[in-house]
């Protein structure tokens, strides 16, 4: 697990990005054998993805839930993922082409996934004596100090220093 990094930090990022998230819903749980092909297909993508870097995947994180498994996934850009997607030698296609023969509109296995085109200054991060996550992990820290040290600044709507010293605030009580 990574050890928190001191401090307040934010996100080194430049330029624009994409935050894509995916995910599937199981409507009937006792048809494993519809459902678990459809929920193994993703670790074999994350592998795939997580030896080739070229292919333009930043980070990504899975959540757990009952019926509801889900990833949030940040890329390079649009172009990159869509271009796995469609790709016919990578494990993508042909795991959506499995889900239609085999799911199609059954009702048993739901699946989805939302796009994000995030332009460049459109976006603010902070984390308080936190691991690298989200953001964070996908593109690295940086301190949150001088123009970055407030929501505004990181928006590139002031200098920084509208920001409350939090040193001050003890004092203020």
């Amino acid at each position: 697990m990574p050890k928190p990094v001191p401090g307040r930090m934010t996100a080194a990022i430049e330029g624009d990005f994409v935050l894509f998230l995916i995910g599937m819903r199981i409507h009937k749980l006792w048809k494993v054998w519809k459902w678990v092909p459809v929920f193994m297909s993703m670790p074999r993508m994350l592998m795939e993805l997580g030896k080739n870097p070229e292919l333009g995947l930043l980070h990504s994180k899975t959540f757990f839930s009952l019926r509801s498994p889900y990833l949030v996934q940040y890329w390079r850009s649009f172009e990159d993922l869509h271009a796995y997607s469609v790709d016919r030698s990578l494990e993508h296609l042909p795991a959506w082409k499995a889900f239609n023969k085999a799911i199609g509109a059954s009702g048993d296995v739901g699946i989805w996934h939302e796009t994000y085109l995030i332009k460049a200054g459109t976006h603010e991060t902070v984390y308080g004596n936190m691991p690298p996550v989200g953001l964070g992990a996908a593109f690295g820290l940086k301190p949150a100090t001088g123009k970055n040290k407030s929501a505004k600044g990181r928006l590139q709507q002031s200098d920084g220093n509208d920001q409350p010293d939090m040193d001050d605030a003890d004092k203020a009580t």
